[in-house]
């Protein structure tokens, strides 16, 4: 029974709540019961001690834990209903009184929704541009076609230059001594691709197939293994093969061969097309970016930090699932980066903080704008949901609760309303390039 309820600060309760004397008794009751089977007292089969000699031999409050426990769910429930209170954490629960003839009083501390206050979500400005295709965007990736239809030629009669392909023995010393991790068979190195030290792909060129020579570097201040950085290093190298890359031209018979297309210009054309859809489709992602950002930095009410912390875990348990598709997890990924948990929870608290007021902002208006869901669109949704799982919407109502699925769909309709309102505004653009 709810006896207080008081606001201790901001998206603090404080609710005091009673539990009557019979309603403690029978709880403690059945707490006996509950665990009586593995009671074992002098004198009596296990199991089969009465209540009274138990709570002598043990105290009486024996059973008091396992009562309350049982009580705080459904008595926190019923306050917490009459308060009309939304939690976003679990409450802190404290006994401040508890025996046979009076009952039990508990003081609940609940983390509140905050109230947010949220204006001028109508008629918000960003910028939206639309980039221009231009020949050389299709260039590039006609140029793919080139790449994936290339072929490689071997080279004999020159030295090695640059953006050819070698294949090299390497094995680096410092000074008389091999270190570890330097030495290299048969190994393939495009030069120009940086792949190696800096400098080391520059003294292959000029080279030519037998040639066995030294290669000169210093390792840079910031490489990865510290017992390196720093330190010059010679490399006995031999060239054993040199090839490069041969680009066909383009032709019809090319995009005949390499694509649906019979032409080179119906080709392109497809490739504008296509281009031009894409640059739509990022501009309209980047305006809407730019809305719910700015509908973000509406938000100034204090929000409890916990909500934070929340949606931080469901980002990193999400991450988590992705590593855990590619072979790898959590622990492993930490491992490979150097962090621990605190520095890869803090490279989510920016997105979290700006995901969590965005929601908040958006159920607010939500309500304001008094959007409701109608049991069709319900239905529909959850449709669609089963067809693309191809499994029937009874499964798909066992899986996905019914309000929070209703309040996404709220909050996706308060995304279009702010959207619907939004006015295109590229004077920011402009002046940036008049500048």
């Amino acid at each position: 029974m709810l006896k207080s309820s008081n606001k201790t600060d901001v998206n603090t309760t404080e609710l005091v709540i009673t539990v009557d004397a019979a309603t403690f008794e029978n709880a403690v009751e059945q707490e006996f019961q509950r665990q009586r089977k593995n009671i074992q007292i002098k004198g009596f089969r296990k199991g089969k001690a009465p209540r009274k000699l138990v709570e002598k031999e043990y105290g009486e409050g024996a059973f008091y834990e396992g009562a309350i426990n049982s009580l705080l769910g459904p008595e926190i429930d019923a306050a917490v209903a009459e308060t009309n209170l939304i939690l976003v954490d679990r409450p802190n629960v404290e006994v401040t009184s508890i025996d046979k003839e009076n009952g039990v009083e508990l003081k609940v501390v609940c983390v509140t929704k905050p109230e947010i206050e949220i204006s001028d979500y109508k008629g918000i400005k960003a910028p939206k541009e639309v980039k221009d295709i231009t020949d050389d965007d299709i260039d590039k990736q006609i140029e793919i076609i080139r790449k994936k239809n290339a072929r490689i030629v071997s080279v004999e009669d020159r030295p090695a230059q640059m953006d050819d392909e070698v294949v090299i023995d390497f094995e680096g010393f410092f000074g008389d001594e091999a270190f570890e991790g330097g030495k290299g068979e048969d190994h393939p190195l495009k030069l120009g691709s940086g792949q190696f030290i800096p400098g080391f792909e520059d003294q292959i060129v000029g080279h030519n197939i037998g040639d066995e020579f030294d290669v000169v570097v210093t390792f840079p201040e910031d490489y990865h293994m510290a017992d390196y950085a720093g330190k010059e290093a010679t490399f006995k190298t031999k060239v054993k093969a040199i090839s490069y890359e041969e680009l066909p031209e383009i032709n019809d018979d090319l995009i005949k061969d390499a694509t649906e297309f019979d032409t080179v210009d119906e080709y392109r054309a497809d490739i504008r097309t296509k281009l031009e859809e894409a640059a739509v489709q990022q501009a309209d992602s980047a305006y809407e970016n730019a809305i719910l950002n700015a509908l973000i930095e509406k938000v100034d009410a204090p929000i409890p930090n916990c909500m934070y912390e929340q949606r931080i875990d469901s980002l990193i348990r999400a991450f988590d699932q992705q590593l855990q598709q590619q072979g790898m997890n959590l622990k492993m990924y930490c491992q490979y980066t150097g962090m621990d948990e605190d520095s890869l929870r803090d490279t989510y608290r920016d997105r979290a903080e700006g995901e969590v007021k965005l929601r908040l902002a958006l159920e607010k208006i939500a309500d304001l704008e008094n959007i409701e869901i109608s049991e069709e669109e319900i239905n529909n949704g959850l449709s669609e949901i089963a067809a693309a799982n191809n499994v029937d919407v009874e499964t798909v109502k066992r899986f996905i609760p019914l309000g929070e699925y209703t309040a996404d769909m709220r909050v996706q309709k308060a995304v279009e309303l702010v959207k619907e309102n939004a006015v295109v505004d590229n004077s920011a653009k402009a002046e940036e390039k008049a500048e």
